[in-house]
């Protein structure tokens, strides 16, 4: 079992998580940090723990034991509103989009911009159309319009609505659960240059994935995870995917020295 140091750059840091289903033991005194502007890879056999670990981050579960600090500051999340309140987003692997709506009604969904009061209150969608409209186009997003129902939008369109609006909302750090899931390959590679764009941007990238091509064309670390343990934390710029794999199914139990340059 492996734990990080403590770094005053981790925007996000999990300590000593623990995550008990019945007589499922899912998470076992994880300690992990996430630094700002990185984009962290988590990664792991089915029933490692990564979709667990994410969802206590994301507000989606509660730890039996341990704390999520974020920037500093010890949370206690009991709800995702908790997590988006503390400046964190997540783009689940579902996009978690109402089909019959457009892109700026998803953009704003439970967060509407209103004027008036009482029984008078009406949506203000021409400032919700503008505001969401910027956004996707700073971001590079391409759709016919943020007025047409998200049904009609191809996966990686569908994705990069999912992933500007997590950006939009998210201050610190946004969780991505297989976010190019399904997609082809002109459509990956457009949604990983955007997950590049908003690490450019200072947002901190947390990302499931099974993918370890992807995740070595995105990640600047890799955490590995087995049977609700954190393995071992990689620089993904030094490692390859045959040690990843061999960490990942139990084969070896560590980086080799001059691999691992985790602080």
């Amino acid at each position: 079992m492996k734990s990080e140091p403590t770094s005053d750059d981790d925007v996000i840091r999990v300590v000593d998580v623990e995550k008990r289903y019945g007589g499922v033991q899912a998470l076992v005194e994880v300690t992990l940090g996430f630094p700002r502007g990185s984009i962290t890879a988590i990664v792991g056999d089915n029933g490692a723990g990564k979709s667990t670990l994410t969802k206590i981050m994301s507000g989606a579960e509660y730890p039996d034991r341990g704390v999520v600090h974020v920037n500093g500051k010890p949370l206690r999340f009991r709800s995702p509103e908790d997590a988006r309140e503390a400046g964190i987003e997540t783009v689940y692997q579902d996009l978690a989009l109402a089909d019959n709506l457009n892109a700026a009604e998803n953009f704003y969904l439970g967060r509407e911009l209103k004027v008036g009061w009482g029984l008078f209150t009406f949506l203000k969608h021409r400032a919700m159309e503008s505001e969401t409209e910027q956004v996707i186009n700073q971001l590079g997003v391409r759709i016919p319009s943020v007025r047409v129902p998200v049904e009609g939008l191809s996966g990686g369109q569908r994705q990069g609505v999912a992933i500007a609006r997590a950006a939009n909302w998210g201050s610190d750090v946004i969780v991505m659960d297989e976010p190019t899931a399904a997609l082809g390959v002109a459509e990956t590679a457009r949604v990983e240059e955007m997950i590049d764009g908003l690490r450019d941007r200072g947002l901190t990238i947390i990302i499931v994935s099974h993918n370890l091509d992807q995740v070595f064309r995105l990640a600047d670390r890799v955490a590995v995870m087995r049977t609700g343990s954190l393995v071992d934390v990689v620089d993904a710029r030094l490692a390859d995917a045959h040690h990843v794999v061999s960490l990942i199914t139990g084969l070896v139990s560590a980086v080799p020295e001059g691999t691992s340059t985790e602080p």
